[in-house]
């Protein structure tokens, strides 16, 4: 389905066409109960009928819509035209991280900028449970003010309820789950357990987002083939070449966090998005090292102030005891007199 300037979907007003995907046309749409601009992604009504394919796009809008950060794309709402599901979200001004890339390696301290971006949206979609299950440079969004947004929840998967009460009834019910022996992510960015057709969880995604980070500081997939099969069975049985053989003046804790989250195992990798979102920020000298000693700083302050004033009273009360005991000793005579 193609549609025309002009064309109302709901009360939005299509403006042009933005471009199409494997899950969609997208299109640039005005919202005028709100006068803004809004993306809209309009799966064609002939894949509709493909009862999977609706499954992954309605999937994608019901878990993006769960998550409110600023770096997840924002989805403000889905519906229905002529047959043809659609999702509305907030329309980006950028380019992907693939066109950004272009082929060629990032500066250290923008990858790890844009690494601590990602990692941060991870930790909040993570935390409501939900794992991308297809991070690559394709799905990473860069706007022209330098946020990065992650993009196609397509692939997502509930791993949890949101909510102690959440059950059976509760919204967020459409998991998404993988039958054993089925495989969803993009060749070359899916951790092992991915390629082997295992559940995928959090920690999936670490191991696509080591593989992100790789490729942004060589400018080379991690894992590569003439093929899906033969990246799939790098992604198995190899380990990417060391950043250093690219860049010697990598920081070698960075290399470390690379090859962490690239471990084969789940169990040997980083555990947790938040962690590694808190190692990079250690490098990125935003936060992480350069807050501490301020906290701390402040904390000595504090701890200053309190002993000056405690030792201030200290000599007053000596002071009042000694002129005290001298007043006394003056008014000993005139007593005995």
């Amino acid at each position: 389905m193609t549609l025309s300037a002009g064309t109302r979907l709901g009360s939005y007003e299509i403006v042009a066409p933005l471009g199409a995907g494997g899950m969609g046309e997208v299109y640039r749409a005005h919202d005028p109960a709100l006068g803004r601009d809004v993306a809209i992604k309009v799966l064609p009504a002939a894949a509709s009928a493909d009862p999977d394919r609706l499954r992954r796009f309605e999937q994608e809008a019901r878990s993006a819509g769960l998550l409110n950060h600023p770096n997840i794309l924002s989805i403000y709402g889905f519906g229905e035209h002529d047959g043809a599901p659609y999702v509305v979200s907030e329309l980006l001004e950028g380019s992907t991280l693939r066109d950004r890339m272009a082929g060629t390696a990032l500066s250290p301290r923008r990858a790890i900028d844009y690494g601590l971006q990602v990692a941060q949206g991870l930790a909040a979609a993570h935390e409501k449970g939900i794992v991308h299950r297809d991070l690559k440079p394709e799905n990473l969004f860069v706007t022209d003010d330098g946020r990065v947004k992650i993009l196609d929840f397509g692939l997502a998967k509930l791993t949890q309820p949101e909510g102690p009460s959440a059950g059976a009834t509760a919204a967020p019910t459409v998991t998404g789950r993988t039958e054993p022996g089925v495989v969803l992510g993009t060749a070359g960015y899916m951790s092992p357990e991915q390629v082997r057709g295992l559940p995928a969880d959090n920690r999936s995604d670490i191991f696509s987002f080591g593989a992100v980070l790789y490729e942004m500081l060589t400018g080379r997939r991690a894992f590569r083939g003439d093929s899906a099969i033969e990246a799939m069975s790098a992604i198995l049985k190899e380990d990417p070449p060391e950043l250093s053989e690219t860049n010697k003046n990598l920081p070698p804790a960075l290399e470390r966090i690379v090859r962490h989250c690239l471990e084969k195992s789940p169990q040997l990798r980083i555990q947790s998005a938040r962690d590694l979102a808190y190692d990079l920020e250690a490098l990125s000298g935003v936060s992480g090292t350069t807050v501490a000693p301020r906290v701390a700083a402040r904390g000595s302050r504090r701890a200053l102030t309190v002993a000056l004033t405690a030792a201030a009273a200290l000599a007053l009360v000596a002071l009042g005891l000694l002129i005290g005991r001298r007043l006394l000793s003056a008014g000993g005579p005139s007593a005995a007199e």
